[in-house]
């Protein structure tokens, strides 16, 4: 056997350095770029802002009790989404505790703030740590809520325009508001947000797809995975399942309609006219940015100053509102992490106390 000579290992060793800083710069692009993105946006829609109004809104405009109620539907959105992920597992032979499936849910969208779409991996991840649940199965199942969430979404999208499509033709008469002049308002940077929000969706899902079908190799990973897929056949209750993925929305949907109340000049959109702001909001969501930051505030304001609303006003509810709900994901975040990290210190304390306990009777 030759010897391998010195330049072809310094080719190698450069070589493999080489990858490692590319792969160490690919990882830095997927991380910061949809916080690059998100940002941009808000830069964008909010550059000409007198923040000094920004307190005057807090202060004087807002009605604290409407926003605290808001919170609610957003605590119990999460929560009725643990109890669905919950029933999924049952059929697998799984049971992991109630209280520990709610945590998970709560880690995962606060995860999801600081990198999109992590969210899915962390809860699946914690299932396996705190209940011994085997994470591919969890994934599976994580894989068929979020097919029952498309097809849910989509009826109701379709629903909510449907609705409105009438509604929005008599008001664009009544208020002599020709659809081509708005428009022709719509700047060629906000054909351009709205371009990139598209491309930026369209790209994390193909780079979802790639990272699923790499996971996805070896016989026991794609057994475990069809298994929690098919799971839904195997679901004792049926209706009450479709009846939490009926109700996670409505909650999500109640969540953001009841904060129109926190504001004068938002109080009176009908809640047909929020259902469908509500929709458009949750597409732009797609859009890989730390909890839609940028393209929801921008589809949120599009839509409210379609409806009436006085742009100013707009901007300021998108902003207040989506500042004081990611708040909620994080403290939801902080409890979810606290209690497990609790229950792991009560479950060491107590194995470590049996242990002694065995010794002493030896």
């Amino acid at each position: 056997m030759s010897p391998v000579r010195p330049g072809v290992q310094i080719y190698e060793k450069i070589n493999a350095a080489f990858q490692k800083v590319v792969t160490i710069v690919k990882r830095l692009v997927q991380l910061c770029l949809p916080f690059l993105l998100g940002i941009a946006i808000l830069w964008w829609m909010y550059r000409g802002l007198d923040w000094s109004s920004v307190r005057d809104y807090l202060v004087h405009r807002t009605n604290w009790w409407w926003m605290a109620f808001s919170l609610v539907f957003g605590v119990l959105a999460q929560q009725v989404r643990a109890w669905r992920w919950r029933m999924s597992l049952a059929p697998l032979g799984e049971r992991p505790r109630r209280r520990v499936c709610e945590d998970a849910i709560f880690l995962s969208y606060a995860s999801s703030l600081v990198v999109p779409r992590v969210g899915e991996v962390m809860r699946c991840g914690t299932l396996k740590k705190y209940d011994g649940v085997p994470f591919a199965k969890a994934l599976g199942t994580v894989v068929t809520e979020r097919l029952v969430d498309c097809v849910v979404i989509l009826l109701l999208t379709v629903a909510a325009f449907l609705l409105q499509l009438s509604d929005f033709r008599d008001f664009l008469s009544r208020t002599g508001t020709d659809l081509g002049s708005t428009l022709r308002r719509f700047t060629g940077t906000g054909y351009l947000v709205t371009a990139v929000c598209v491309v930026a969706a369209i790209a994390l899902l193909l780079l979802l797809m790639r990272r699923f079908s790499l996971f996805s190799k070896g016989r026991d990973v794609l057994h475990n995975l069809w298994a929690g897929i098919v799971s839904l056949r195997g679901v004792r209750n049926l209706p009450l399942y479709l009846a939490y993925s009926v109700g996670i929305w409505v909650c999500y949907f109640l969540h953001f309609y009841t904060a129109f109340f926190c504001f004068g000049f938002t109080a009176g959109v009908l809640p047909a006219e929020a259902f469908l702001i509500f929709c458009i909001g949750t597409f732009a969501v797609l859009v890989p940015t730390p909890n839609g930051a940028g393209p929801w505030h921008f589809a949120v304001k599009t839509m409210l100053v379609l409806y009436g609303v006085a742009e100013q006003d707009a901007i300021m509810f998108a902003l207040i509102v989506h500042a004081i709900q990611t708040l909620e994901v994080v403290l939801l975040g902080a409890y979810g992490w606290a209690d497990l990290w609790l229950r792991g210190r009560r479950a060491a304390v107590a194995a470590q106390a049996s242990g002694l306990s065995s010794k002493g009777k030896s």
